[in-house]
């Protein structure tokens, strides 16, 4: 199944319920992934540009999509964005992909 990485930051308003009531949030990240018949393999906190990072597994684009779209619909979130990942193995079959690509610059 494909792997992606998305990043998130929480409202102020969603930092100031969990403030005051603390709770574990990778529980509902796991239900959200599963729900689409993928799993969460990681879900960390952060100091910087993003609150935090989760690392799943999802059958297709279409359903982390959906996860995606519902999470961002809750109104928690200030941002969240989704990005594909690829294997090394993936990686190295689109390289051998790109000598048949005839590419044409802009204006060339």
């Amino acid at each position: 199944m494909p792997m992606y990485l998305t990043r998130f930051s929480y409202t102020a308003e969603a930092w100031a319920r969990l403030a005051e009531h603390p709770e574990d949030r990778r529980e509902a990240a796991r239900s959200y992934i599963e729900s689409v018949g993928g799993k969460l393999h990681g879900f960390w906190y952060a100091l910087g540009e993003y609150d935090g990072y989760n690392l799943w597994e999802a059958p297709d684009n279409v359903s982390i999509a959906a996860v995606a779209i519902a999470i961002s619909g809750g109104g928690a979130l200030s941002k969240l964005e989704t990005t594909a990942l690829l294997t090394v193995e993936e990686t190295l079959e689109a390289l051998g992909r790109v000598g048949s690509i005839r590419y044409r610059p802009p204006g060339g």
